[in-house]
């Protein structure tokens, strides 16, 4: 079976330091406590902050929908539920620290990745959802979202509120067993909420460790986002386009696998995605990001072909249509040229920055193709 693994919690996106690699020595005048800083005052705390405020502009829609559903509320809601998971596609690169602790709290000895309970996508089923098991945890009242289990993660997070606010007779859905269902949804909704707050006051502890560890060894900052960014562009390749388009199903296309479905965005989110991406890359163009990490380190050809293959997969997946799940056959020229520059940018990144910094990456792609 092809997969992507995760093979440790937070060195998931660790790596191990190559004392050998000359491309980890960075010059003194590169100033890594303030590039740290920088992405933890500029990105990261305000990208969760951000996040946190975008889910309770959901959650207040949510009610409004479930006290009254109809397709007023559902398009407010709809307009809510978008921009969260817009913002979610923001701080992807940013899933550890205190996003591993608040799962490993939850989990107990389960090591596991926020994705896990956010925007679950798995093996080769890409974003596709679990619409039995949750309509069971509906039926029957019995449910534990906190569970260690496959049927847990697929039953919760954005993919499942985009199937039970959005997918087929959502509306009419909820005249039938209604306070079951309202309450499954609510439970959804504070769960996201709840592991937002946690990330969110945890990293007013953390930020002091993460600012002052420049190392890049595992567990570091920056061995844990050069890896974040490399598993990202794996989802890219696979899960979001990749597995949906046939690539691992000997052509054989599954629209209904693509993320955000029923909302019909997909092309949209992976859009978000990559450009959040280079800003992460970039530091925000302020100077402090690992893009200028990588001059110092006299790697400024490399960083000039990073910079001009993510504007090239941005501008190739901005040329499909949304949505997605039609334009995997409308439109499949297209989605294979931008299944092609994802693949280039998925090399530089995961072979030759992490390479040039001296980063073992540390998550297992055994998806083959």
């Amino acid at each position: 079976m092809k997969k992507i693994i995760f093979v440790l919690a937070v060195a998931v996106f660790c790596a191990c330091s190559k004392s050998s690699d000359k491309g980890g020595e960075t010059p003194d005048a590169f100033d890594k406590t303030a590039m740290l800083t920088n992405y933890a005052d500029n990105l990261i705390i305000p990208g969760y902050t951000a996040l946190q405020q975008k889910l309770q502009v959901l959650q207040t829609a949510s009610d409004a929908f479930l006290a009254a559903p109809t397709i007023a509320t559902q398009a407010t809601l709809k307009t809510a539920y978008i921009d969260a998971q817009l913002q979610y596609e923001r701080i992807t690169s940013f899933h550890f620290g205190p996003a591993e602790v608040v799962l490993l709290d939850v989990f107990a000895n389960f090591s596991g990745n926020l994705n896990y309970n956010f925007n679950t996508a798995g093996e080769l089923t890409g974003f596709s959802i679990d619409s039995v098991n949750i309509e069971k945890n509906i039926s029957t009242g019995t449910y534990n979202l906190a569970t260690m289990d496959r049927a847990s993660f697929y039953s919760q997070g954005f993919p499942a509120l985009n199937y039970l606010y959005f997918g087929p007779n959502a509306i009419a859905k909820f005249g039938t067993n209604t306070a079951a269902r309202v309450k499954y949804v609510k439970d959804v909704v504070t769960r996201l909420k709840g592991l937002t707050d946690g990330i969110i006051t945890s990293w007013g502890t953390y930020r002091a460790e993460f600012i002052s560890n420049t190392k890049t060894n595992s567990g570091s900052p920056i061995a844990n986002m050069v890896n974040q960014m490399a598993y990202q562009m794996d989802l890219l390749k696979g899960p979001r386009t990749g597995w949906p388009f046939g690539k691992q199903s000997n052509g054989i296309v599954f629209a209904t696998k693509v993320e955000a479905y029923f909302t019909g965005n997909s092309v949209a989110l992976a859009v978000e995605n990559i450009n959040a991406l280079k800003k992460t890359y970039t530091g925000g163009g302020s100077g402090k990001g690992l893009s200028d990490y990588l001059v110092a380190l006299n790697k400024t050809q490399l960083n000039t072909d990073v910079l001009t293959q993510f504007d090239l997969v941005s501008t190739k997946l901005s040329a499909i249509p949304d949505p997605l799940s039609t334009s995997l056959t409308t439109q499949a020229a297209a989605v294979e040229a931008a299944y092609k520059e994802i693949q280039k940018l998925l090399t530089l990144l995961k072979t030759d920055v992490a390479s040039a910094t001296a980063v073992q990456i540390s998550y297992v792609d055994n998806d083959g193709d």
